[in-house]
C-alpha cells in the first residue's frame, strides 16, 4: 500500500474520530451518548494545549500528559501531526486538493512555492505563549526572594539559559539572539523598578483562538452539529455562533485560493511543531543521486506545507504529506536520517524587530485589556460562569474556548461569550437562562468534568448542593435573580402571576410572595340585585369568563365592614361567587362594590437564591425577563458578595 493511501486513511480516522467524539459529547442512556469515551483525547494531544496551560498556570493538567506522546514522535518523526491526525487539516487538505483539481502542472507549482509570509504563524505563537507566560514570571518574582540566594541564582541561570537557546532556535544569528535576549531582560528589569509587579504581569490563555484543534472542537460542537440536529424533535441554539462561523468558513474556504492558506500562515501548532521539527532524526530528502534530477519540479506539484523539496527543503515547513515521494519520477525524494542532498533550512529566519514586537505586544496585551477592569472592580454581572468555574483571573488563565461544555450542557444554557467578557473573553462559556430548556438543573454537574483544562473544575453533587460534608460552606451560588418590578406582571400590571416561585428549585424557595389585593381597571361597578352567591350588576363591561381564574374577588362594605367574595365565574352583567351571602351581611342595592385581583407580588431572599435561571427561563414575560439572573454573589468570587459575613 502506498505511503500517501495509509496518510489519506489515517487523515479520515481522525477526523471521523474527532465527529464521534463531539457527538458523544451529549448526557443521555443511549449507546451513542457519553459512555466512559475520552472525548478530550485529541485537545490532550496538542502540545501547544499543554504549553500555554503550564505557562499560565504553572501546573500541567495530567490529561495534558499525551502531549508528550505527540512530542517525542515529533522529534522522532518530523511533522507529522498536521498531516497525518490534524482533523482541521485534513478539511484544508480536502479542499484544496478540489480547488487545485483541473489546474495546469505549472499553476500547482507555483502555488507551492514558499513565501515569506508563512513566519507569520511564528509570530503568533510567540505573541500567544508570551500572553501566557505571565504569571510564570509572577511566581518567581515571588518565589525568588523567599529561598536561599544560590538557590535564587541558579533559578535565574536555568530560565536566562532556556530562554537563550529558545531564542536561537529562532533568531539563528548567535549575536542577534543574546542581544534581544539581553535587550528584553534590561527591558523587563527597568520596567519592574518603576511598575508594581502586578501591573506588569498577568496570564491569559488565548491559543484557543486559532489553535486548529480547540478551534475545530469548537466549530463542530456549536455550527455542524447544531445544524445536523435540526432533524431531532430538540434544537440546540448557541447565541453568536454566527461570528465563529464566520472564522470557520474563511479559513476553510481561504484553500480556494491557496492550498492549506490557514495551516501555512496562520496556525500557531504548526508553528510549533515547525519548531520541534528542526529536532527530528527523520527528515524527507533529495537522495545521495541528486545529479540524476531533472529538475522537473514535481516534487513541488502537491506540497502540502509548501516547502520546496526540490530545492533547499524548509524543514519547519514540511508537513509530511509525502506526496514529493510519490511525485518525483525518478525516486530521488526519500524518508531518512540524513540531511537532504539539496540542504536544509532548518527554520525561516525571522527578524529581531519582528520578535521583539511579537514578544512585547504578547506580553503587554493582557495587562493593558485588564486597565478596563472587567476583572477587577468593573467586572460584567451579566457574565455568569459554570459551576465550578475558577475564579475569573484564574479561568481566563485555563479555559481552551474549545465548546465541550457547551456541547455537553444538557438543557443547552451554556453559550460562547461576545465581547460583554472583554477581548481575552471572547468565546468562553457563559450561561445564557433565555436560550435552552431550563436553567441549571440541580442533579447536574457535566460541564465541570468534561473541561479537559480544569478551567471549570470537577465538582461532586454534594458540593454543588451544600451537603453532607460541605454543609457548613453551602450550595455553589452562580449567582443571585433580582425581580425587575417595571416588567413582573404583578407588580407592573395587576396580573396574577406565581410562576417564578413554582418553579424555584431550591427548599426552602428563594423566592416567595406577599400577597397584595389591588382593583382592577373600571373595576367599580353598580349592584342592582342580589341572590345567593349571584350578584347583578348595572352597566357592566365585563368579558364572560374573565374573573373565573380564581384571582378575582368582590369587595363589599356594610356597615363600615369590608369583605372580600371570591369570583366562581362571571357573564357579562353577572358575577357568581364562590360562597353565598347572608342576608344580614348583603350590601345595599344601588351601592357600589369592587372588584379585586389578588396579586402575588415576588420576592428574592439572596440567602437562599443560587442563581440557578430556572425562575429566568419560565418566566412567561417574554424578551427581557422580569426576573433575570446576575452573578452578584457568586461563590467563586468573594469580592462580589452582596451579604456581609456573620459576626461583622
Amino acid at each position: 500500500m502506498k505511503i500517501v493511501t495509509v496518510r489519506r486513511i489515517s487523515q479520515i480516522f481522525f477526523l471521523l474520530l474527532l465527529i464521534w467524539f463531539c457527538t458523544v459529547t451529549t448526557l443521555g442512556v443511549e449507546w451513542w451518548r457519553l459512555r466512559g469515551w475520552p472525548v478530550n483525547w485529541l485537545l490532550q494531544l496538542d502540545p501547544l494545549v499543554a504549553v500555554a496551560t503550564m505557562l499560565s498556570t504553572n501546573s500541567l493538567y495530567k490529561g495534558l500528559l499525551w502531549a508528550l506522546v505527540t512530542v517525542t514522535l515529533t522529534i522522532l518523526l518530523g511533522r507529522f501531526f498536521c498531516s497525518w491526525v490534524c482533523p482541521f487539516g485534513a478539511i484544508h487538505h480536502f479542499v484544496g486538493y478540489l480547488a487545485k483539481r483541473g489546474k495546469a502542472v505549472s499553476a500547482k507549482i507555483a502555488l507551492n512555492k514558499y513565501h515569506p509570509g508563512q513566519s507569520i504563524k511564528y509570530y503568533l505563537l510567540i505573541f500567544l505563549l508570551t500572553a501566557a507566560a505571565g504569571s510564570l514570571l509572577s511566581s518567581l518574582l515571588r518565589v525568588v526572594p523567599e529561598k536561599p540566594i544560590l538557590f535564587s541564582i541558579g533559578v535565574v541561570i536555568c530560565l536566562t539559559g532556556f530562554a537563550l537557546l529558545s531564542l536561537l532556535r529562532v533568531v539563528t544569528d548567535a549575536k542577534k539572539a543574546l542581544a534581544t535576549l539581553l535587550f528584553l531582560l534590561a527591558l523587563w528589569v527597568g520596567l519592574g523598578l518603576l511598575l508594581p509587579t502586578s501591573s506588569l504581569v498577568a496570564a491569559s490563555l488565548q491559543t484557543g483562538l486559532l489553535d486548529p484543534i480547540p478551534l475545530i472542537h469548537r466549530s463542530i460542537n456549536l455550527i455542524l452539529i447544531p445544524l445536523a440536529e435540526r432533524i431531532s424533535p430538540i434544537q440546540r441554539y448557541y447565541s453568536g455562533s454566527w461570528f465563529i462561523a464566520v472564522i470557520f468558513l474563511t479559513a476553510v474556504l481561504l484553500n480556494l485560493k491557496v492550498p492549506r492558506f490557514y495551516c501555512r500562515f496562520v496556525c500557531p501548532l504548526g508553528a510549533l511543531f515547525g519548531v520541534l521539527s528542526a529536532f527530528s532524526l527523520w527528515r524527507i530528502g533529495v537522495v545521495e543521486t541528486s545529479s540524476e534530477c531533472s529538475h522537473c519540479h514535481l516534487c513541488d506539484v502537491d506540497c502540502e506545507g509548501a516547502c520546496q523539496p526540490a530545492e533547499k527543503i524548509r524543514i519547519s515547513e514540511c508537513v509530511l504529506c509525502m506526496n514529493c515521494l510519490e511525485g518525483c519520477p525518478h525516486n530521488l525524494v526519500g524518508y531518512r536520517t540524513t540531511i537532504s542532498e539539496t540542504g536544509e533550512v532548518a527554520l525561516p529566519d525571522l527578524s529581531r524587530r519582528g520578535f521583539l514586537v511579537s514578544f512585547l505586544s504578547g506580553a503587554v496585551v493582557i495587562p493593558v485589556v485588564r486597565l478596563g477592569g472587567l476583572v477587577g472592580p468593573n467586572w460584567k454581572s451579566s457574565v455568569i460562569r459554570p459551576p465550578g468555574a475558577l475564579a475569573e483571573p484564574d479561568f481566563l488563565s485555563r479555559c481552551l474556548k474549545c465548546g465541550q461544555c457547551m456541547r455537553i450542557c444538557p438543557t443547552n444554557i451554556i453559550h460562547p461569550a461576545g465581547l460583554e467578557s472583554g477581548l481575552e473573553g471572547l468565546w468562553s462559556p457563559v450561561l445564557n437562562f433565555r436560550i435552552g430548556t431550563s436553567g441549571c438543573q440541580l442533579n447536574c454537574t457535566a460541564c465541570s468534568h468534561i473541561c479537559p483544562t480544569a478551567a471549570i473544575r470537577p465538582i461532586s453533587l454534594e458540593e454543588k448542593l451544600g451537603k453532607g460534608q460541605f454543609s457548613q460552606v453551602g450550595p455553589i451560588r452562580l449567582g443571585t435573580a433580582f425581580v425587575d418590578r417595571g416588567r413582573c406582571l404583578p407588580w407592573a400590571m395587576d396580573r396574577p402571576c406565581i410562576v417564578c416561585q413554582e418553579n424555584c428549585p431550591v427548599s426552602p424557595k428563594a423566592i416567595f410572595t406577599r400577597e397584595y389585593f389591588s382593583t382592577v381597571r373600571e373595576g367599580k361597578f353598580t349592584l342592582v340585585k342580589v341572590a345567593g352567591q349571584r350578584l347583578e350588576l348595572a352597566d357592566s363591561t365585563l368579558e364572560p369568563g374573565e374573573l373565573a381564574t380564581g384571582d378575582y374577588f368582590v369587595m363589599t362594605t356594610k356597615n363600615g365592614r369590608q369583605r372580600r367574595w371570591r369570583i366562581l365565574e362571571n357573564t357579562k352583567n353577572t358575577i357568581t361567587l364562590a360562597d353565598s351571602i347572608a342576608p344580614n351581611e348583603a350590601p345595599d342595592l344601588d351601592s357600589y362594590l369592587s372588584v379585586q385581583v389578588r396579586l402575588q407580588q415576588p420576592y428574592v431572599d439572596p440567602k437562599l437564591c443560587i442563581g440557578c435561571g430556572i425562575c429566568e427561563h419560565e418566566c412567561p414575560v417574554s424578551g427581557k425577563r422580569a426576573i433575570r439572573v446576575t452573578a452578584e454573589n457568586e461563590s467563586r468570587s468573594p469580592g462580589r458578595s452582596m451579604l456581609l459575613p456573620r459576626g461583622t
